[in-house]
């Protein structure tokens, strides 16, 4: 299968972004995707923008005949993620502004990334993992 996902927390992120690393020298593209969590009483994410775009994400990378990672990211509830001092907010190698963001994760930097407003977009979703 091409597409190869993880997931992970704010307190598993580190780990499981090491790992994610260290192979990334084998995937056509590396992607980080930054989401809301579920809401535990609707099972969906807080995040309308994030429910929009999911769906949109997988599809296009599910199609892809590229071996790709993709890491899953969840950001947690909503205060959470409201607190400027969120773990992704100041990271100097990812400075998040919002959700859901996706990450095209290359060389240990990032080479593109779509935001809250644009990662539902499929021809940009297409030029993120094609690298255009």
């Amino acid at each position: 299968m091409p597409l190869k996902v993880s997931e992970a927390t704010i307190s598993t992120f580190d780990a499981v972004f090491e790992k994610f690393r260290s192979e990334s020298p084998q995937n056509k593209a590396n992607l980080i995707l930054f989401l809301a969590d579920n809401d535990p009483s609707t099972s969906l994410s807080w995040c309308p923008d994030c429910v929009r775009a999911e769906p949109v994400i997988y599809k296009k990378l599910e199609t892809s005949s590229n071996e790709i990672a993709l890491l899953k990211a969840y950001v947690g509830d909503r205060p959470t993620w409201r607190n400027s001092k969120h773990p992704w907010r100041v990271d100097p190698r990812f400075k998040l502004t919002g959700v859901p963001t996706l990450i095209r994760w290359e060389n240990d930097s990032i080479k593109g990334r779509l935001e809250d407003h644009e990662a539902h977009i499929v021809n940009k979703i297409e030029a993120l993992v094609a690298d255009k």
